[in-house]
């Protein structure tokens, strides 16, 4: 359906994150004449999301800023198993311990883009071990498990793929859709919460809720997902070749983060400004529109919004003018990522290899090998051609560090100590 009528559908669809819905009439519909509560999933299988995530976060903000009442439903008792969907082995299990710190880390994300505290707070992170883990399992089979056919649950493209690979899936993990589908209708009680999202790949899934919901409760629930998303040249959204893009500021510095935005292919970034930021569709068409080395400065307010909405405007403007610093003007930015070498390994030396290893320009001795041969490692910005090179106390500069450099966009101070 296209020309919707309520502001957060017309919001959605014309920024792209809308792939289906179970029933768009009647979902514009429900918007436009009531406040609607909607939720989002997040199982807590590590200490911060990462910007795989930031497109299913966009939709809870947009909900929030158009009137509506988001919820974070964060996965304290369906972490203990874990999704199963399209994963080739069972993840490893957690325990409550993990998933307590892991949780902890995640809220500080959502405070950045959902109003969570106050009288009157239009946003909720509800934690679904409130309810999962108090269940009477032999209870729960018969009020629940009854309305589930086996037949259809190995039908479910995340349960048959990993059969037909003839893949271990565990009677554990088969019961994850189940403990979902009766999150949506457990939120629906507590809530009144009619509209379940999620990225395409949970479509089954939050499927199973609304007939759950219809046969349990008599009641009238929602789907909606979103397009899963890769870059113009077919990576997966959130991951690099050196790792993913955590959104916790310990974990993935602001400045990083705002390099990651930066650095987005060109086909990539009218889109990306349309889901990652909240800029005004007509300032997004300028900036798209841009062409030649112009487009590099449509990056850099890519970069800076989305990291502003995450890390504060402060930070962002902080990694803006540390990107400028060390790229146009050529001065070393104290900003830059750093690690800590101790002052008596410098004196003895350091290997190259082991230096961009440390510094996490490197996975691997033959990695780092690999970029020396190409021409892409730099000391001092001074080009290395010898893997055999010895970083030492010579190698600091007046500020007492040593900066090590892979290719022209990746730079890693380090520092004696």
């Amino acid at each position: 359906m296209t020309g919707f009528k309520s502001e957060f559908l017309h919001t959605l669809s014309e920024r792209g994150f809308i792939h289906q819905t179970s029933d768009d009439a009647g979902l514009d519909d429900l918007f436009r004449t009531t406040s609607v509560t909607g939720y989002i999933g997040f199982d807590a299988t590590a200490k911060s999301l990462h910007a795989g995530s930031l497109i299913q976060i966009m939709m809870l903000h947009w909900m929030e800023k158009t009137g509506h009442q988001p919820i974070a439903l964060m996965g304290g008792g369906t972490s203990m198993i874990g999704d199963p969907s399209f994963k080739d082995e069972a993840r490893r299990l957690l325990s409550v311990d993990d998933i307590e710190a892991n949780l902890a880390g995640i809220r500080t994300v959502f405070a950045r883009y959902l109003t969570l505290d106050g009288d009157g707070a239009p946003a909720k992170m509800i934690n679904n071990a409130d309810w999962l883990l108090g269940l009477n399992y032999v209870t729960f089979l018969r009020d629940v498990g009854r309305h589930f056919s086996v037949n259809r649950m190995l039908s479910f493209d995340s349960v048959k793929l990993r059969l037909d690979r003839e893949q271990s899936l565990s009677f554990l993990e088969f019961n994850y859709m189940i403990l979902q589908a009766y999150d949506f209708v457990e939120l629906n009680k507590r809530t009144g919460c009619r509209l379940q999202m999620g990225g395409s790949d949970q479509w089954g899934n939050i499927v199973n809720g609304i007939e759950l919901g219809r046969r349990m409760e008599g009641v009238e629930l929602f789907a909606l997902t979103s397009p899963l998303l890769t870059t113009a040249s077919g990576a997966k959204m959130g991951k690099t070749a050196s790792g993913a893009i955590w959104l916790n500021a310990d974990v993935l510095s602001p400045y990083e983060f705002w390099q990651y935005w930066r650095n987005t292919e060109d086909a990539d970034v009218g889109r990306f400004l349309k889901l990652y930021t909240t800029l005004p569709m007509d300032e997004v068409a300028r900036l798209a529109a841009l062409g030649g080395a112009e487009i590099n400065d449509a990056k850099k307010v890519l970069a800076t919004e989305v990291t502003a909405l995450l890390h504060g405007r402060a930070a962002a403007e902080e990694a803006a003018e540390t990107a400028r610093q060390t790229f146009e003007a050529g001065t070393l930015a104290e900003n830059l990522p750093s690690v800590s070498v101790a002052r008596g390994e410098l004196d003895t030396g350091v290997g190259i290899l082991d230096a961009f290893r440390l510094a996490g320009l490197a996975a691997s001795n033959s990695e780092a090998r690999r970029h020396i041969k190409g021409g892409a490692v730099r000391v001092n910005d001074t080009v290395i051609d010898d893997d055999r090179r010895i970083v030492s106390l010579a190698d600091l500069t007046g500020d007492g560090v040593v900066k090590l450099s892979l290719g022209r966009k990746k730079h890693v101070l380090l520092k004696a100590e």
